[in-house]
């Protein structure tokens, strides 16, 4: 089996130079980044592993890998939304998908450590979410396999994603709660720092606030769910008692900061606006029903499938991020009544 020594050894490099790239890191041309990749590929490179090299016959099966969240997906529907658009798209072309949930453990062990990609049973994957890390990511794609990511993406290496406009869509949320709603103290409730969309949505909610004259407070919390809403609009009201407004970076959050207004016996909108991000289901059955921007998950699994299937079959060669256009959608908790004509 091939070392890292091997792939340095093969394009030319040191092996802190190939350990930089295999983890995403900056300091590294994108010109000698992907000759390293291509290599590892070449090689059957497997990092700190003893697993076996994969088959290179077809499976015409693809791998949906989410991490596997305390929130579960029957709760949170943003996930299982993507994978049917993947679902419906792939079974066109005669592909089949098997879901895959990571553990924390798993994700430290890398995707070599996986019993499906070590018996060669699938032909690609799609990574969905920013919670798998860069250096998962780089060694599924050093294994030869081709790789898609859905709403994340890497920072300093070339690896075809689908991702939503979070900048814009969380500028455009927060535009609309001081143009339309004169609001002047607003909080971000964001997740952990270093995650591809919390910091793109946090981008676009600082640009907002910074062009308006304002202060931006930002409280991030370990997670992205309902408890950790609550605890972060805990956390923002605590710090800013004249906050009276916030902008979730997803849903979960976003109801979570609602119900943390409401132990705190405030009122959603009257006291404090909330606003959220993805517009999952049933973000319209809130109470009251939540402002939120829309983030077209059934068309990010299609794309994501037309895209991987490509990749497997040969005719998909540049490595490109697409964009997904996020519009906000205008409910009742930021303080309006549901626009007419507004989508659901």
């Amino acid at each position: 089996m091939s070392s890292l020594q091997d792939v340095a050894a093969f394009v030319g490099v040191s092996a802190a130079t190939v350990s930089r790239a295999l983890n995403d890191k900056p300091g590294v041309s994108t010109e000698t980044r992907q000759r390293i990749l291509e290599a590892a590929r070449e090689l059957r490179y497997w990092p700190n592993s003893t697993a076996r090299s994969l088959t290179t016959s077809r499976t015409r099966t693809v791998l949906f890998v989410t991490h596997r969240h305390k929130f579960p997906p029957s709760e949170d529907p943003f996930y299982p939304q993507i994978m049917r658009g993947l679902e419906e798209t792939l079974a066109r072309d005669d592909y089949n998908v098997m879901l895959v949930t990571l553990t924390d453990e798993q994700l430290t062990a890398g995707p070599e450590a996986l019993p499906v990609l070590q018996d060669g049973r699938a032909d690609g994957l799609v990574l969905a979410g920013p919670d798998i890390p860069p250096g998962f990511v780089l060694r599924a794609a050093a294994s030869g396999l081709s790789v898609m990511l859905v709403d994340n993406a890497l920072r300093e290496t070339q690896i075809p994603a689908v991702v939503a406009d979070n900048e814009g869509g969380c500028r455009a949320a927060t535009d609309h709660l001081i143009e339309a709603h004169g609001h002047r103290v607003i909080g971000l409730l964001r997740g952990a720092e270093g995650w591809a969309t919390s910091e793109e949505r946090t981008t676009g909610y600082c640009s907002a606030i910074r062009a308006a004259g304002l202060t931006p407070r930002v409280v991030s919390v370990s997670e992205t769910t309902i408890e950790s809403g609550f605890e972060a609009a805990n956390q923002a009201l605590d710090a800013y008692p004249e906050m009276t407004a916030a902008v979730a970076v997803n849903d979960a959050m976003a109801i979570g900061a609602m119900r943390a207004a409401g132990s705190r016996n405030l009122r959603v909108p009257a006291d404090l606006a909330v606003v959220g991000f993805d517009n999952i289901s049933w973000a319209k059955f809130a109470e009251p029903p939540l402002t939120t921007v829309n983030v077209p998950t059934l068309e990010m699994g299609r794309l994501a499938a037309r895209l991987i299937v490509d990749r497997i079959e040969g005719e998909f060669t540049v490595a490109s991020r697409t964009i997904l256009t996020s519009d906000l959608v205008v409910r009742a908790s930021c303080g309006c009544e549901k626009a007419a004509g507004a989508p659901d």
